[in-house]
């Protein structure tokens, strides 16, 4: 039975918190990437392609620029730019908004931002969903996404857009693509840059205090980013402490055991208990 007393304590205990969130978290809040919903959200998808799910979608190799954006302007707005924050989220950002934090996350969806965390705190290391790039990485710059995935939903025919609306490179003429690390030419901005530095001076500031690691939802998909750089963290500063928060891969190493504690539970529910506690 999950002991909510005990991670409250934590939280209030500590001197500075950092949040580590992986797509478990988005899940647990309801943003749901997998096939729970699809066929009602996105029955032309299902239909024309066979899609199952948002994940595997994402990798379709589609004949036509008209047809790729024509998917992507429906995957970005329904899961950022039409959705609200999550009750999650929410009560998350209550839980340790009077704590010095800083948030690390692989999630791309903008739910610590729309929920009240300080966007200089949150590190979104792997892109975004409201950001687009040049698809060669040409020159180091990002450019809002919003009015034109607005514009493509009007004009979306068929499971096509109009060619007009295909964004093109400004720079170097070639395609525009999402800001999402899945190849070797993910554009890292000067805002990327930015939080990065921020994100080690944190680290390097609280090195020495009471210092609460509190993942969530970070699995394997990438634990180079979230996981492991928690669990050498808690390893090598002297008062660190992991909470590891996680319904399906709750384990902690043995050589932390004594500074981590992994728990095997829904992360929704598990932020609800701590808050009533």
């Amino acid at each position: 039975m999950t002991d909510f007393k005990f991670i409250k304590n934590k939280i209030k205990d500590a001197d500075a918190i950092i949040i580590g969130a992986g797509a478990g978290l988005s899940t647990a809040a309801g943003v749901n990437y997998g096939s729970k919903d699809f066929d009602k959200n996105f029955p032309e998808l299902v239909k024309h392609y066979g899609f199952t799910d948002m994940y595997t979608s994402s990798f379709y190799d589609f004949d036509t620029e008209e047809e790729r954006w024509s998917y992507w302007a429906k995957h970005i707005n329904y899961l950022c730019i039409s959705m609200d924050a999550s009750d999650t989220y929410k009560n998350l950002f209550n839980l340790i908004k009077d704590k010095e934090y800083f948030v690390l996350t692989t999630n791309v969806d903008q739910q610590f931002l729309k929920a009240g965390f300080d966007s200089d705190k949150v590190f979104e290391v792997q892109g975004t969903l409201t950001k687009i790039q040049c698809s060669r990485a040409c020159h180091n710059k990002l450019y809002d996404d919003t009015e034109m995935i607005q514009e493509m939903l009007k004009k979306n025919k068929d499971i096509k857009i109009p060619s007009e609306l295909v964004p093109k490179c400004s720079i170097c003429g070639e395609a525009m693509d999402v800001n999402l690390r899945k190849d070797n030419f993910f554009v890292e901005d000067d805002n990327w840059e930015k939080h990065s530095i921020h994100y080690e001076t944190f680290i390097n500031d609280n090195k020495n205090k009471k210092l609460l690691l509190l993942e969530l939802g970070a699995g394997f998909n990438t634990p180079d980013i979230i996981r492991y750089p928690f669990e050498d963290l808690t390893d090598k500063l002297p008062n660190a402490f992991l909470i590891r928060v996680n319904d399906k891969y709750a384990n902690v190493p043995n050589d932390i055991k004594d500074k981590a504690i992994g728990i095997q539970d829904d992360i929704n529910e598990v932020i609800k208990g701590v808050i009533k506690t």
